[in-house]
Formats: structure tokens, sequence, C-alpha cells
């Protein structure tokens, strides 16, 4: 091989060392985005930690969807055993600042007496048990407790009973305007009354609600086990205002139903 051999060939090989130098920007385009998904799948165990813990938050101190299982709240809300009621939005921040007031639409825990019918909805499976709480702590199970929604009648200190003569609830002696109500027990004045010798079912009462509680009652007057129906318990029917959760704001499912939920004044000033 002679000098010029020896030359070609070096100026051959750089300039092939030069081509493949070349392509190997191209041939590493996939590097950055196979690291990109490595970065992925590293961050998104932490991602989903923070998701629920914020969902977490989110459900326990600012707001929770509750769905709607009976029919004491209609025409309000929609519900009924078996079938798919409405969905509600209960915002729990409100009331860590005021207490409720008649008209308003709340969440609250059943007391004891109240809760003798309540049947767990949790499985006796222990597995299935253990993944309904976590899913009850981020929100997409309900929670193990007897949670009733009802309208805030009466609050502490005042005094609630049934009926004036036009078949009205009284607070302190003043008729409530409630144009919600449009299922209720008959009333019928000279006929049907509370001083008639078959009363009407819509009498109840005088009851004085002790302080730091309310008096509840179904909008559906005539199918609601509320505060009337446990008159004889330690808080004489009422709610304690520990066992409030939250007021109903809005209905979110089914989508047909979307819309506030009416909180009107009911007591006249």
């Amino acid at each position: 091989m002679n000098r010029n051999d020896v030359r070609g060939s070096a100026r051959s090989d750089r300039a092939d060392g030069a081509h493949h130098r070349r392509e190997d920007p191209a041939a590493n385009d996939t590097a950055p985005e196979a690291k990109k998904q490595k970065s992925f799948w590293r961050e998104l165990p932490i991602l989903v930690v923070v998701a629920l813990a914020l969902s977490f938050l989110l459900q326990t101190f600012v707001a929770r969807v509750y769905l709607i299982p009976s029919e004491s709240m209609e025409p309000t809300l929609h519900g009924c055993p078996g079938c798919t009621g409405d969905r509600i939005v209960v915002e729990k921040v409100g009331y860590r600042f005021t207490d409720p007031r008649p008209g308003d639409v709340i969440v609250f825990e059943g007391p004891d007496s109240w809760s003798a019918g309540y049947v767990s909805t949790r499985s006796d499976n222990v597995v299935v048990r253990g993944l309904q709480e976590i899913g009850s702590l981020v929100g997409v199970v309900p929670p193990d407790e007897n949670d009733l929604v009802k309208r805030v009648i009466a609050t502490g200190g005042q005094t609630v009973e049934c009926c004036d003569d036009q078949g009205r609830v009284l607070v302190d002696g003043v008729p409530l305007d409630e144009p919600y109500v449009t299922m209720d027990f008959p009333f019928t004045p000279g006929v049907v009354t509370c001083e008639t010798e078959v009363p009407s079912g819509r009498c109840f009462g005088p009851v004085t609600v002790p302080e730091g509680h309310v008096w509840v009652m179904g909008d559906n007057r005539s199918n609601s086990a509320d505060s009337r129906y446990h008159v004889g318990d330690e808080h004489q029917g009422s709610i304690p205002l520990d066992n409030v959760i939250g007021k109903a704001r809005f209905i979110v499912l089914p989508p047909g139903r979307w819309g506030l939920i009416d909180s009107p004044e009911i007591l006249p000033s």
C-alpha cells in the first residue's frame, strides 16, 4: 500500500466517523422521550397520592357529594329506595362561622334514637370492607353513618308546633311560609283539624327547641320520619348542632336536575 492509499484510507475513515457522528443525534432522538416516560411513571404514584390527599381534604373540610336515598324531601330533592336519586353537593365551611337558620336544607348525622332502622352498607368481607373505607375517605363511597337530609324549621330557643286554623306550622306563634310543601297530611277546617276526634296527622307540639339544636322536617310531610317522630328522645326530637355536617347547596346529578337548592326565608320578620 502506498502513501496515497494510506492517506486516502485515513480520509475515508474520518469521513465515515463524521458521517456516523452526524447520524448520532437522529439515532438518539428517542432518548429524551424514553427519559420522559420513565420520569412520568416514577412521578405517577406521587401524583395519585397527592390527588387522593386533596380529595380527602376537600371532602372532609370543604364539600362532599351525597346521594338522596328516599322520598322524604320531595319535591325539592328526588330519591327512592332502589332508584337513582339526586346527588347533592353539601358545603361544610359556612356553618363553621354561623348557625343554620330556618329554611336551610341541611345534612346531618342522625342521633342514636334516629338510627334504629339504619343498616350499615359495609361488606362483611374484610378486604371489600377495607376498600370501602378507603373509598369513603376520598369520597367515592358513602360514609358508614346514618346521614340524613331535612329542612331546618326552628332553632334553639324557638317554640314550634302545628297547626293554626289553616293547617300551617307555627314558630313562636307565627305561621311559616312554606311554598316547597306540596305533600302533607289532610287538614280541612271544621272537618279534620287538631281538635277533631281523629286529629290531622299534621298536628304536633308545642315543643321548645333546646339551645344548640335545630328542629328539622322533610318537605314531604306525609312521608318523613323527622323531628316530629322523636320528641320523646333526649334532644326532644331536635338535632344537636355538632351533628350538622353542612348545607345542601345544589344538585349535580342527574344532569336534568342541575340547579341550586332553595333556602327561602320561611319565618316572616
